[in-house]
């Protein structure tokens, strides 16, 4: 697991507050924590620049991307949310991501795969306590969303890792003075 403690994004020395409370801030530095990653394959197009820059930038931070991060293909979006929860209740990792894209179509289905996920990710972060980072692209064309995997927009799977890092880093750091952050 990552070393948790930073004094955050602006290098504040004193981490209390006023009447002993304290500030908690996540570390970017991944060394030693295990990320998974689940990844859609349908939008492939898509998901796999999220992924390289997912590892691109776990990579920066420190992330031993060859030992210390396992990827996981499933079929569509609407699959990430159960593996995603396997992994994070595996006790391997100390966050997981969740790549997809979500295109809007003509029909109803588009709201309901984006609710569906969106909902089941964010459940197998709260049922597990391990940060599981929404990386689904919900976009109203392909066009935007290779804009968000490298293009004009940047990548999102670059963010979500960074995001990835810094919450495993914060619960750490939580964990470490007994705050109430989840132990499951």
């Amino acid at each position: 697991m990552g070393s948790g403690v930073s004094a955050g994004p602006e290098d504040v020395e004193d981490s209390e507050d006023e009447e002993g409370s304290e500030t908690f801030y996540g570390s970017l530095d991944g060394s030693g924590l295990r990320i998974g990653i689940v990844v859609a394959r349908f939008n492939e197009l898509v998901t796999r620049p999220l992924l390289a820059g997912a590892r691109e930038t776990l990579s920066r931070h420190w992330v031993d991307v060859d030992n210390d991060v396992d990827v996981a293909w499933v079929p569509g979006s609407f699959e990430l949310p159960v593996v995603a929860k396997a992994m994070a209740k595996s006790g391997k990792y100390d966050a997981v991501i969740a790549i997809g894209v979500v295109v809007k179509g003509a029909t109803a289905h588009y709201d309901a795969v984006v609710g569906a996920t969106t909902s089941g990710v964010l459940n197998a972060a709260i049922d597990t306590g391990v940060p599981v980072v929404f990386n689904v692209l919900t976009c109203d064309s392909m066009d935007q969303a290779l804009d968000r995997a490298g293009g004009k927009v940047g990548n999102k799977g670059s963010e979500a890792a960074a995001t990835a890092v810094e919450m495993a880093n914060l619960l750490a750091s939580m964990r470490e003075v007994g705050s109430a952050a989840p132990t499951w």
